[in-house]
């Protein structure tokens, strides 16, 4: 049982076909990230406000603050975990664990120049984001990045708009 967690925590994947961007720079990403859309999964439903914050532990991974409004809940929920490279720290492949020993692929592949927007696939194309660092993109990077999220085989229909709104 040990060794099958072990293989299971130190996997990471990326579909098939997809490439992760190279000459990646971690330092860049690093900061504030308004969610603006995603494919809907159960530690999310029912969230709006969602952002997540990337700053580099003392362990030299990354942590992740992913923070969203609940609501149906009418609460704040926050989620704190750790991403490490699965390889080269130069390729946006990486492996990502609010529970661990348990990760999850994490892998940027598409972003633009200055680091302003990025579309991040999990281990297939069910987990899939559109992240930007205000809480809206324009119709040009959205068309964009929903071709290229189509391409990698997401079905764009499911996503789910994030709503940012300033009450909560």
């Amino acid at each position: 049982m040990i060794f099958i967690m072990g293989l299971f925590s130190s996997s990471s994947t990326i579909p098939q076909g997809i490439t992760a961007i190279q000459n990646f720079d971690s330092t860049k990403y690093l900061g504030q990230w308004y969610e603006i859309a995603r494919m809907d999964f159960r530690f999310e439903r029912n969230f709006k406000n969602v952002t997540a914050t990337y700053s580099l532990g003392n362990d030299g991974a990354i942590k992740v603050e992913n923070k969203g409004f609940d609501y149906k809940e009418k609460k704040w929920k926050k989620a704190i975990g750790r991403a490490v490279f699965v390889g080269l720290k130069t390729v946006a492949m990486l492996k990502v664990s609010f529970f661990r020993p348990f990760y999850a692929g994490y892998n940027v592949i598409a972003i633009d120049d200055d680091y302003t927007y990025a579309l991040v696939i999990g281990k297939s194309p069910k987990y899939l984001w559109i992240l930007s660092r205000d809480t809206t993109i324009s119709e040009d990077i959205k068309q964009h990045y929903l071709r290229i999220a189509e391409n990698a085989g997401c079905n764009i229909s499911l996503l789910v708009w994030t709503e940012h709104s300033k009450n909560e």
